[in-house]
């Protein structure tokens, strides 16, 4: 297979611009007519949704640590095909990955993709406040971990011409090559609140006009055919492309296809697209379905996949739609099978913020004083719909919400840190409903048996 030329963006830390640097870079080089493929490392849904407006190209995630070491690459190859180029957005700073692994490079890094990758990595420096030692940055994060390829520098918020004129001294002094200069503007602002960034699909038409933005800026001030230059130069990267069909059996044929409907729209954005093609390998229809808009369930549902998302920015509306309110509360209570992740355990719960929902768990929800943010190895504390009894696996969690009760008589997931063992979620029926975020490529088995539920 030949290896898709590929860049990673990476920064010293979170903060720095590589969203909008790897958002406009996508949108200049679709501009001037590559087939771009975007990706970003970790469990974010955010970024990738401006992505996918830049690219106009579905966006996808490359997290290690839910996925495995070994599925990034064949990930990343069913994502790249046919593209004539990949950017690769990183999480936090080029280092930073899972605490406490113990690894040389920290598992599910921007660092440890790039690795797994054989890609150069282009560093985006928030310049502001930076002069000469910037050099001294540079040349730290090049001598750190010698195995990563640094091999250019975008430079961020960047003040004026004498500015970068110092700028571009110091990157020289250390042998790196600045591939642009990004001024600062108020244009690339994109509004933010407690998880980050504003998502694409609710803000619409702003969100279109900040990427156009975006694009301009970079299109100006960035050497568009150096850094594809640059893309050119990874190293070929052996192995075949990820395939949904090789990771579950049919569960049904065709004629059989059992629904299951996947909710979307505003308050219903965080979602792998791997999801999709999983559950249509395994057999089923995927249908969709807008809680903020729909007032039924598809035709023939026999499976409801409610994933995360911002539905405590939506509450008022959500709850307006008494109708599929109660339809997904008569639905669940049949035993059907319910896959629900963060926003979809809310939306069951009775309130959300005081606002009824569909009352299907026993559970009133509510903003919390602090954020709840990191990977988890979880076990799965009972039989559900997606894990047997004992199921280990990777998750993430992120949000700044709390339930009440925590968990139900049955959670679904056990973990232990260093406060002991936790209880989170709820086993309810066929509702599998949890905080915890999975990545269905790291779990195909579980989207297989959940396929399968849908048939009885």
């Amino acid at each position: 297979m030949t290896s898709p030329a590929r860049v990673v963006l990476a920064a010293p830390g979170s903060g720095q611009g590589k969203t909008t640097a790897a958002t406009g870079l996508l949108g200049a080089l679709r501009r001037r007519g590559d087939r771009v493929a975007p990706f970003k490392v970790g469990p974010d849904y955010i970024d990738p949704g401006y992505h996918r407006l830049a690219a106009d190209r579905i966006a996808r995630n490359l997290d290690p640590v839910l996925v495995g070491p070994d599925r990034v690459a064949p990930l990343f190859h069913h994502g790249a095909a046919e593209a004539d180029l990949s950017v690769v957005e990183g999480v936090m700073g080029l280092f930073d990955g899972r605490i406490g692994g113990g690894e040389e490079i920290a598992l599910g890094s921007t660092a440890h993709v790039a690795q797994l990758l054989d890609a150069p990595v282009v560093l985006v420096v928030d310049a502001k406040g930076q002069s000469h030692s910037l050099a001294a940055l540079l040349h730290g994060f090049r001598a750190y971990r010698p195995q990563i390829r640094l091999a250019g520098v975008l430079l961020n918020r960047v003040g004026s011409d004498r500015h970068e004129q110092v700028l571009r001294a110091a990157a020289d002094d250390v042998g790196l090559p600045v591939l642009g200069a990004i001024p600062r503007t108020a244009d690339l602002e994109v509004p933010s609140r407690h998880l980050g960034l504003v998502t694409a699909v609710e803000h619409g038409a702003e969100a279109v006009r900040a990427v156009e933005s975006m694009t301009d800026v970079v299109e100006s001030s960035v050497d568009l055919n150096a850094l594809a230059g640059l893309a050119r130069t990874a190293g070929q990267l052996p192995g075949p492309a990820w395939d949904p069909a090789e990771e579950v059996e049919p569960q049904a044929e065709a004629a059989r296809a059992p629904v299951v409907a996947v909710a979307g729209g505003p308050a219903f954005s965080f979602g792998y697209a791997e999801h999709a093609e999983l559950l249509e390998a395994a057999g089923a229809r995927v249908a969709l379905v807008d809680p903020l808009r729909d007032e039924r369930l598809p035709e023939g549902t026999s499976g409801l996949v409610l994933p995360g998302g911002f539905p405590e920015q939506h509450a008022e509306p959500l709850s307006a739609n008494t109708a599929l309110r109660r339809e997904i509360k008569t639905f669940a209570e049949t035993g059907a099978p319910v896959h629900a992740e963060c926003g979809g355990l809310l939306y069951l719960g009775r309130e959300l913020d005081d606002h009824p929902m569909c009352g299907v768990l026993p559970a009133r929800a509510s903003m919390a004083p602090r954020l709840k943010l990191g990977y988890r190895d979880a076990v799965a504390a009972g039989e559900s719909p997606l894990f047997a009894e004992g199921t280990r696996v990777s998750g993430h969690e992120f949000h700044r919400t709390a339930t009440e009760p925590a968990h139900g008589d049955v959670p679904a997931w056990f973990w232990r840190d260093a406060h002991g063992v936790h209880r989170e979620g709820f086993l309810h029926g066929g509702v599998h409903a949890s905080y915890l975020h999975t990545h269905p490529a790291g779990n195909p088995a579980a989207v297989a048996r959940f396929v399968a539920r849908c048939l009885r």
